[in-house]
Order: C-alpha cells, then sequence, then structure tokens
C-alpha cells in the first residue's frame, strides 16, 4: 500500500468556534452543520480545545429545565485534545482510532488547526485501498 497522509484525506470545510462564543450559539452552529464536534482556536489558528456534541449536552439540558442558557465554549470544551498531524500517515491515524473512542481527530501543520480527520473518512480510505 503507497503511503497515505493524514492531509490527503482531512476535511479543511468545518465549524471552528472560540472560547468566548456563546453556548447557545455553538450548540445552534453544530446542529445546523450536523457536526459532531469543532475546534476551537485562538490566535493564528492556535488549537485551544474541542466542544463535542456531548460537551454540548449539560447546558442544553439545563436550558431546557430552566429556559436559561449560560456560559460560553470556554466553559464546556474540552481542553484535553488528542490531535494528529498533518503529515502522519493515515495508517497511523487509523490505529489511533482503534486506541481512542473519538469521532475525529483535529488535524494540526506547525501547532495550527489545519483541518479535521473524521474516523469515517480514514475507514472508507482503508475500505478504498485495502
Amino acid at each position: 500500500m503507497t503511503t497515505h497522509r493524514v492531509r490527503d484525506i482531512m476535511r479543511t470545510e468545518m465549524v471552528t468556534l472560540t472560547a468566548e462564543t456563546p453556548i447557545r450559539r455553538a450548540v445552534a452552529l453544530l446542529v445546523e452543520h450536523r457536526a459532531a464536534a469543532a475546534p476551537v482556536t485562538a490566535d493564528h489558528g492556535r488549537l485551544d480545545g474541542l466542544l463535542t456534541q456531548k460537551d454540548c449536552f449539560r447546558p442544553a439540558l439545563n436550558a431546557g429545565y430552566y429556559q436559561e442558557w449560560k456560559g460560553t465554549v470556554g466553559d464546556h470544551m474540552t481542553r484535553d485534545v488528542v490531535t494528529v498531524a498533518a503529515e502522519d500517515e493515515v495508517m497511523s491515524a487509523a490505529e489511533m482510532f482503534l486506541a481512542h473512542p473519538h469521532r475525529l481527530f483535529p488535524v494540526l501543520d506547525d501547532a495550527r488547526l489545519a483541518g479535521i480527520l473524521h474516523r469515517a473518512d480514514v475507514l472508507a480510505f482503508l475500505s478504498r485501498e485495502g
């Protein structure tokens, strides 16, 4: 099998957020774009965290009970994010999906957000190339 890099199959169009984004707006964006998660970025594309659908359940449930949305993305996001590098081999990323329960990994290039690697895209790649 020819060596393929994560950059070859990653998605570059994605919802991105900042830590200051109101959580209600962030939830609306995830729902509107049918996104499982959105990277949270700071200055010049530096990755600060990841807001997942699961991260959104507590504020959404609170809003359901009390009709009040509270907080920002920074209050609810996952800060310890597992990432892959754009230059990593796809096979290495596939192994990471076996080791972690995540649906996607942010892709970094020189410590900056370059894209998103979805588990489904890796599986599709493996089914085509294998």
